[in-house]
């Protein structure tokens, strides 16, 4: 006799609002998890970029070097370094422990939008509103890029890479996908007909991103709410209210159900289950 399979738990989803960490570095453009997701590095209009710790909210090191206000980061797979890129058109690799500058990379036409470390930390990848995608070299003493994409017909305004494959996201409307290993282009266009609707962005450049376990989009909305949606449905999962600004910027942990939301000068840890207080966890501990 057989029995029906039981039905998939519902994926939980970060809905608890668990830290708000006041930046004090102007407004925040991005907020990124690093690559284990113990720290968060927090872009600010200040020209700053800040490393801090997720599970307390305390900053760690403060990295200056910019001339204007620092767009995206990235952490390389051992913690020891950081990237940035900034509407000043440059890039900068930083030492993470001793907030050094250890290169700074010029050759951008226009601000850099977006920027990542490839798996080994090896290569830097930069997304400009020149339309360009510049690849530099972290091990290299040489100052110009080892390879420059310039398919896009307008900005680039977001990049992912993973193992031998670039993504890149332009303002023509247009997803890119570079197989680097067989140096073969392809290319989606994306017309009005978007599938995930009901967030709101008319004037802001706004993050969206996957959850951990690829069951559901993520998208800052300029309403002050955070827009999850079921990824094979195309429904809505969860209408996070943030507050009463734009949220800009998001990034969802790398292995556990946690989201971080940037809003105005704070960023905002969100968990799946309410946090203990540290005086109950210990308490039961014993």
């Amino acid at each position: 006799m057989s029995f029906p399979q039981p039905r998939p738990q519902a994926a939980l989803l970060p809905q608890h609002l668990l830290r708000t960490i006041d930046c004090k570095q102007g407004a925040v453009r991005a907020v990124r998890f690093n690559a284990d997701g113990n720290y968060l590095l927090s872009c600010g209009s200040d020209k700053s970029l800040k490393l801090w710790s997720v599970s307390r909210g305390s900053l760690l090191k403060t990295y200056s070097g910019h001339g204007y206000e620092v767009l995206d980061a990235d952490g390389s797979f051992d913690n020891s370094q950081l990237c940035s890129c900034s509407s000043d058109k440059s890039l900068i690799l930083w030492d993470v422990a001793t907030g050094q500058v250890m290169r700074k990379l010029r050759g951008h036409a226009g601000r850099v939008n977006c920027v990542q470390f490839n798996e080994e930390a090896t290569v830097i990848l930069s997304g400009s509103l020149d339309g360009t995608v510049r690849c530099w070299d972290t091990r290299s003493r040489r100052f110009e890029p080892i390879q420059v994409l310039d398919e896009a017909r307008d900005g680039v305004s977001s990049l992912k890479v993973a193992q031998h494959e670039l993504l890149t996201g332009s303002v023509d409307g247009r997803v890119r996908r570079y197989d680097l290993r067989m140096g073969q282009l392809h290319v989606d266009f994306l017309n009005s007909e978007w599938r995930f609707t009901g967030h709101k962005m008319k004037g802001y450049k706004l993050d969206c991103c996957l959850s951990g376990k690829d069951t559901h989009v993520l998208s800052c909305s300029e309403d002050g709410h955070v827009y999850c949606w079921d990824l094979v449905e195309g429904s809505l999962s969860l209408k996070l209210p943030v507050g009463k600004a734009v949220v800009q910027s998001l990034s969802f942990h790398p292995t556990e159900t946690c989201l971080l939301t940037a809003m105005e000068g704070r960023v905002q840890v969100w968990g799946a289950e309410p946090e203990e207080p540290e005086e109950e966890a210990a308490a039961m501990a014993t």
